[in-house]
């Protein structure tokens, strides 16, 4: 449905928004793909408001973690009040694992802009972050193999260092790379310092509230108060309200999917999916299907950071600076 947002459109982009924003396969090329598929990159009005409808959806997925983490929320509302001492850990954690990217995020995103938003570094960082995770899924397997006791030692994210925690937080600052992923990023950061991967990824899915909250409240409130109209006013109410919808749903189908997978398995699957993804992109882009384009590509006066996009078609963005 070129150059509007319909009920269809707003459900197939809640679906892979929830589906694929805590899995380590980088969300933002499916969201800017799935987007070019459906022909919403023009006009220019439908193109800026849709980059705000994706960025907007992810409250979905952060609600789907305020209420899967409930507890864990609580109890760090509980530790704020001296009521919870591991409560208010998991916090100070938490905030220390934030403060990287809250700081590093604003002064390299120029830098960013201008030297990896090109088909190479984004081809690169898939690749390259699937032959990462099934390294280190062999590793942490002949660990686990050698030392079976250790695994009821593991720590979490009530018990981690603040140093293990801060380590966490620089390797975040790495999913500003296009076509990583925060949460394949943070879980590996997790596993480095000793967590499970199922532990990682529930440290991951609770450092998304304030790393996607943040994104989300910042966007949001620059589309409402810019001088044009809003995605309220150009896409409509209802397509919002059933792709917040879609995503909380699917995000928490995925949650609960991915740490029931990863309390059996490892992250090996994702890493060869990456791997498979990369080789469809490439032969794509060969065959003169999708190409990969910088910002400043044409002459669109909105931003276009890394976008994979039909070669007929202006370049995207993709939805954050946090996420690959």
């Amino acid at each position: 449905m070129s150059g509007s947002l319909g009920i269809l459109d707003a459900v197939v982009l809640g679906l892979v928004e929830g589906v694929t924003e805590y899995l380590p396969i980088s969300s933002t090329g499916h969201l800017v793909l799935a987007r070019s598929l459906l022909g919403l990159d023009s006009p220019e009005d439908i193109r800026r408001n849709v980059d705000a409808f994706l960025i907007v959806i992810q409250g979905g997925a952060i609600l789907a973690v305020l209420g899967l983490y409930r507890t864990s929320v609580l109890r760090m509302i509980r530790g704020v009040f001296g009521n919870d001492r591991e409560g208010l850990m998991l916090l100070r954690n938490l905030l220390i694992a934030f403060l990287p990217a809250a700081i590093l995020g604003p002064l390299l995103d120029g830098w960013i802009e201008s030297r990896l938003m090109e088909a190479g570094p984004v081809l690169l960082a898939l690749a390259a972050g699937g032959v990462i995770m099934i390294l280190v899924d062999r590793h942490h397997r002949h660990r686990r193999e050698a030392s079976p006791s250790d695994a009821t030692s593991c720590p979490d994210g009530m018990s981690i260092t603040a140093i293990a925690a801060f380590q966490i937080g620089l390797l975040q600052t790495v999913a500003m790379w296009p076509g990583t992923s925060r949460s394949m990023v943070t879980i590996l950061g997790g596993m480095m310092v000793g967590m499970r991967p199922a532990k990682a990824a529930e440290f991951s899915f609770l450092l998304g509230l304030p790393t996607l909250g943040g994104a989300t409240v910042y966007r949001l409130g620059g589309n409402l108060m810019g001088d044009e109209a809003d995605m309220f006013a150009v896409l409509g109410w209802l397509p919002l309200l059933v792709g917040f919808v879609v995503a909380t749903i699917s995000a928490a189908i995925a949650i609960k999917w991915l740490v029931g997978y990863l309390n059996r398995h490892g992250l090996a699957v994702f890493g060869w999916y990456r791997l498979v993804l990369t080789a469809v992109l490439l032969a794509l882009m060969f065959g003169g299907i999708v190409s990969i384009q910088p910002e400043g590509s044409d002459q669109s006066s909105e931003p276009a950071a890394a976008a994979l996009t039909p070669s007929n078609m202006t370049p995207l963005r993709p939805t954050s600076n946090t996420r690959g």
